[in-house]
């Protein structure tokens, strides 16, 4: 679900009710040991865009130096379109 690969945080699979905390723990675990930002964060295997999955990552983003340390590539459409839906397309830094 999370792996830390190359200076990334890949998430794979999919976020949902059942394994939300777990993987917001160990995304937060990557964050806090991470020393150098901005983190990029691959949503590229992320099966399934949803608003909780945009909710951990909001979170995530939430524990970095001035809530502004992650980046975000390869966002799927469904994503962006949440994203922009929720106003937070000038929050989210997307690469």
């Amino acid at each position: 679900m999370i792996q830390y690969i190359d200076q990334q945080l890949i998430v794979s699979k999919t976020i949902n009710f059942e394994n939300a905390e777990q993987i917001y723990q160990a995304g937060l675990k990557h964050i806090q040991q991470h020393q150098n930002f901005p983190l990029v964060v691959d949503l590229a295997q992320l099966e399934q865009g949803n608003t909780l999955s945009l909710a951990v990552l909001v979170q995530w983003l939430r524990q970095t130096p001035e809530n502004k340390g992650l980046h975000f590539k390869n966002v799927s459409e469904k994503m962006l379109k949440i994203i922009q839906a929720c106003h937070l397309q000038d929050d989210l830094k997307l690469i």
